[in-house]
């Protein structure tokens, strides 16, 4: 893996056409602590800049989280997001007891399907004028 970039805040990478990655982003906006994370979708230049840089595979099918030059997908990048939230909803980080192997099966389940239970837009989220601060373009 490559670590070009070392960004002093943690990067979270979604998929802009994604119903569900979209309501991730939105409720992170709402309930994170800190507003520490900053948000690329994959669609867009920034979000193609660092899927390149850090050589994750385009069919990687994740949010994907960069802290510190690391990088999560799957399961582990749902737990890196867990530990800005509210304490009480930081409760979930205990089934990270589970097997990673289990976990990401259950995700990559989820993930493949996401499209057909939740639906996709049209477009990527574009970010209103206060958000603006937190999304790379």
């Amino acid at each position: 893996m490559k670590q070009l970039h070392t960004h002093q805040r943690p990067i979270l990478l979604f998929d802009g056409e994604c119903n569900v990655c979209n309501h991730l982003v939105d409720f992170m906006l709402r309930y994170e602590r800190k507003q520490w994370f900053l948000f690329a979708s994959l669609q867009s230049k920034e979000g193609q800049r660092l899927v390149a840089d850090f050589d994750i595979p385009e069919n990687v099918d994740s949010v994907i989280v960069l802290i510190d030059g690391r990088v999560y997908l799957y399961s582990d990048a749902v737990f890196e997001v867990a530990r800005v939230l509210p304490w009480y909803l930081r409760w979930m980080r205990i089934f990270r007891v589970i097997p990673t192997k289990w976990r990401n099966k259950g995700y990559k389940h989820f993930a493949k399907n996401r499209y057909r239970w939740f639906g996709k837009r049209e477009t990527c989220r574009l970010p209103t004028v206060d958000e603006k601060s937190r999304f790379l373009e």
